[in-house]
Order: structure tokens, then sequence, then C-alpha cells
């Protein structure tokens, strides 16, 4: 088991994200289109669709909401035709910021995306530029006995399982694998915190709580914009800093 990675603070901005998402439903819709189109309409036959189906419904997206996006993928019913696109930089306290795009429209992402950089004293960079810190990965957030979680998780083909706080765990996968293995978490009587598939940084950069508001400043905004799916960053705050940090927002 590799030692406590800090990345369970991802769980103190979670709640706050979707809470504040304005475009939720239509940020998941967006993920659904492109599994269904990519992989077909089936969740049994496409894991990918099948996770973005089960993160919609954890976030209570009504189930016609789920068929019709499924559909427009497919291309039963028509829709927009979205591109996946990552841009890349860094933000306050020299943290990578590696940004999913989902859009119909590549000009304003690219405008959209550049314009909120600049606006929140962050840079943009090349293509390339940071990518190269982050792994594709599934994310298991875990909570229960250190040995049951352990076990099974590796049991099931996790590749680690990380301690992140009392009783709760981080299980990674490979991103194929991520429905398995959590199916064999719950059925172990494991509980599941939430499960996704995501870019994990390689690295991490300490952040002092000065830019550590900064940060989460540039990170809320590019998260508020219409094409952006996800927002992946290296940062490493301290949990206490983390918790002051989004009480005062």
């Amino acid at each position: 088991m590799s030692g406590h990675s800090k990345w369970a603070n991802i769980k103190h901005r979670k709640g706050r994200q979707d809470a504040r998402r304005g475009q939720l439903f239509g940020k998941l819709a967006k993920a659904i289109e492109v599994a269904a189109r990519e992989g077909g309409g089936s969740p049994e036959f496409n894991p990918l669709l099948a996770t973005a189906v089960e993160k919609a419904k954890a976030a209570s997206m009504p189930h016609d909401n789920i068929d019709r996006a499924i559909k427009r993928g497919t291309g039963e019913v028509e829709g927009a035709q979205y591109e996946e696109l990552f841009y890349e930089g860094y933000g306050p306290g020299g943290v990578a910021l590696y940004v999913q795009v989902l859009t119909d429209n590549r000009n304003r992402a690219a405008s959209d995306v550049r314009s909120t950089f600049t606006r929140h004293n962050g840079n943009l960079g090349e293509p390339g530029s940071v990518g190269y810190l982050f792994e594709h990965k599934g994310l298991i957030l875990a909570n229960g006995d250190e040995d049951k979680v352990m076990l099974t998780a590796l049991d099931a083909g996790a590749e680690d399982v990380r301690e992140a706080g009392e009783g709760s765990f981080e299980v990674i996968t490979v991103a194929g694998d991520l429905r398995s293995v959590k199916e064999a978490l719950v059925n172990g009587g494991v509980e599941i915190e939430s499960a996704d598939v995501t870019q994990l940084p390689t690295n991490l950069v300490p952040v002092e709580e000065s830019e550590a508001r900064r940060l989460l400043r540039l990170i809320d905004a590019l998260d508020d914009l219409e094409d952006v799916q996800a927002v992946f960053a290296n940062y490493d705050i301290d949990d206490s800093v983390m918790e002051k940090v989004l009480a005062e927002a």
C-alpha cells in the first residue's frame, strides 16, 4: 500500500463543484453522448458509457435525460457532434492544469479557456506541455476496513491502494477495469464514495494558502465554462488549508 497521497482532498471539492455547476446535467449528457458514439449505446458492453451513466444517476439526472443522451450519441436522435480536446497550462504556484473539453465549437472553447487562464493569473501552454504529468486511470474513493479494501481491490485487479485518511482509501485501476473493481468492492461490502475515470497526476506540487486561493479560483472559473468537462491538477494542498479556503468561498 502506498503512503498518503494527498489526492484525498479532491473529496472536499467534489460536493462544492457539483453544487455550483449550473450546467452539471449538460456536462454529464455530453459525456454520455460521446461514450455512446465511441463504444455503442449499451452500458453492458461499453464500460465508458456505463461509468458515465452511473455518474449521471449519482447526480440525480432524470432517466429520460440519460436515455436521450444515449440516443443522440448513437444517432437515433439528432444532436450536436462533440469533439474532445485537452488544453494544458499552469496556474498559481506552478500547478499543472490539464483541461478536458467536449465542444461543438472549437473556436469558442479555445477563446474561453485562453481568456480564463489570463484573467486568473494562469498561463496557457502548448500541447504536450503538461499532459505527460498525468495518467489516464480509474479512481475509486472507498471507505472501510483496510485489509478488506486492500485485499478485495487487489484481487479484483486494482493497480494500487492508497491511504486517504482515517478509514478512507483511494483505489487506482486501469481505466478499463474501473467498473469490475468497483463491483468487486461493492459485492465485498465496501462502501464506495465515488468512482470515475480520471487523469491522475504522477507528481504533486505543494501549494501554500495564499496561492491555494488563487489556484482554486482559476479552477472554478474553468469548471464553469460551458465546454469544459473537467479540470485535472497536480496540486498538493494541506487538508486544513483546503477546508479553510473552501469555507471562505
